[in-house]
C-alpha cells in the first residue's frame, strides 16, 4: 500500500484527472459491454493510458531530466484525440436518443430563427474561408498557450494551464453524454450540397474533409448523420476556447490579444459554419464557468496534498 502511495503522490494534477476519467470510461465499457463494440480492446488501451500516466510521473519526479518534462506535458495532447475517438464507440450506444430537435427549439425560442439561417445572408466565400482556417486551428490554441508559458519557465502556471485544459475537455466529453446531438449541418441544411451552398476559396473543403474525418466521416461516406460523432452539446470548441482565452489574461500571457481574436472569431464560426446551435454555446460558457471554478479548487487540494505550491493568479 505504500508503494502504490508513493506512485499515487507522483501524479501531477492533470495526470490525476486522467486516470480518474479513464477509470470511468473503463466503468462505461464494463457496464455496458453489450452496446459497445471492442470493448476488450479499449479496456486494454484504457489501461496502457493509466499505467503511462503514473509511468510519466515516476520518470519525471525520480529523474528530473528536461526530457521527461516535455514528454509528461505534451503526452496530453494526443490523448485528448485518442479520448475523442473512444467517445464515438460510447455515447451513442449508451444514449440512444438524439437532441438536436431540443436545441432547434431552444434556438427557436430565443431568436425566433434559426441561427444558422439567419446569418447564412451574410455569408462570402472570403469569410468562410477565414472562419474555416480559424475552426481548423482549434486544437493549436492550447499547444501556443502552452509553449508561451514554458517559454518564460512558467511551471506551475503550466502546470494549471494543462490540468485546466485536459479537465476542461473531459467536463465537456461527459456533457455529450447528456444531451447527444449532431449540429445543425445535418439537421436544418443538406450535409452533402454544404460545399456548394457554403463555399469558400482554396482550403476550406479540404479543411471540411479534415473535420469530417476526424468525427468518423471521411469523404464518400453514405448516412453521414448516423455516423457522426455526437458531440455539439455542449460545444468544446467554446468552452475550450474560452478556457484559453481566460488562461491567457489571467496568466498574463504577452499573447492574450492573439487568443483574444483568434478565439472570438472560432467561437463565431461554430454558428456560421452550421456546425453548432447557439444553445451549445451557451452551454460551453457555463461548462467553461464550471470548469475553471471547480478545476482550481481541485487543482490547489491536490497540490496541497503532494505538499506544492498552490496556484494563485498574479495580480494585475
Amino acid at each position: 500500500m505504500s508503494l502504490f502511495k508513493s506512485f499515487i503522490h507522483k501524479l501531477k494534477a492533470f495526470d490525476l484527472v486522467v486516470v480518474v476519467f479513464y477509470i470511468i470510461l473503463t466503468l462505461l465499457h464494463l457496464i455496458f459491454p453489450d452496446r459497445i463494440k471492442y470493448t476488450g480492446t479499449w479496456l486494454a488501451i484504457n489501461a496502457g493510458v493509466i499505467f503511462f500516466a503514473f509511468l510519466i510521473s515516476y520518470l519525471e519526479a525520480s529523474f528530473k531530466g528536461k526530457i521527461w518534462r516535455i514528454i509528461h506535458y505534451w503526452y496530453i495532447a494526443p490523448l485528448i484525440l485518442l479520448t475523442f475517438k473512444q467517445l464515438y464507440y460510447l455515447v451513442k450506444p449508451i444514449r440512444q436518443i438524439d437532441y438536436d430537435y431540443l436545441f432547434i427549439e431552444i434556438d427557436r425560442w430565443m431568436f425566433g430563427t434559426d441561427p444558422t439561417h439567419f446569418l447564412f445572408q451574410f455569408s462570402h466565400p472570403v469569410l468562410t474561408e477565414i472562419l474555416q482556417i480559424v475552426y481548423g486551428s482549434f486544437y493549436l490554441l492550447p499547444i501556443i498557450l502552452g509553449l508561451v508559458l514554458l517559454r518564460r519557465d512558467r511551471f506551475i502556471a503550466t502546470d494549471f494551464a494543462v490540468f485546466s485544459i485536459i479537465y476542461g475537455f473531459f467536463v465537456s466529453y461527459l456533457g455529450y453524454f447528456s444531451l447527444p446531438g449532431i449540429g445543425p449541418r445535418f439537421t436544418l441544411h443538406d450535409f452533402y450540397s454544404v460545399n456548394e451552398q457554403l463555399p469558400g476559396l482554396f482550403l476550406t473543403n479540404f479543411l471540411r474533409d479534415i473535420v469530417n474525418t476526424g468525427e468518423s466521416i471521411p469523404p464518400g461516406t453514405q448516412n453521414a448523420a448516423e455516423l457522426v460523432q455526437r458531440d455539439v452539446f455542449p460545444s468544446g470548441h467554446t468552452m475550450i476556447t474560452l478556457i484559453v482565452m481566460y488562461l491567457s489574461y489571467r496568466l498574463r500571457s504577452r499573447s492574450k490579444y492573439f487568443f483574444f481574436i483568434v478565439g472570438s472569431l472560432l467561437i463565431f464560426s461554430t454558428v456560421y459554419l452550421w456546425y453548432h446551435y447557439v444553445i451549445d454555446l451557451i452551454a460551453g460558457f457555463i461548462g467553461m464557468i464550471f470548469s475553471m471554478w471547480s478545476g482550481k479548487k481541485i487543482f490547489n487540494w491536490w497540490q496541497r496534498k503532494l505538499g506544492l505550491e498552490e496556484f494563485q493568479y498574479q495580480k494585475h
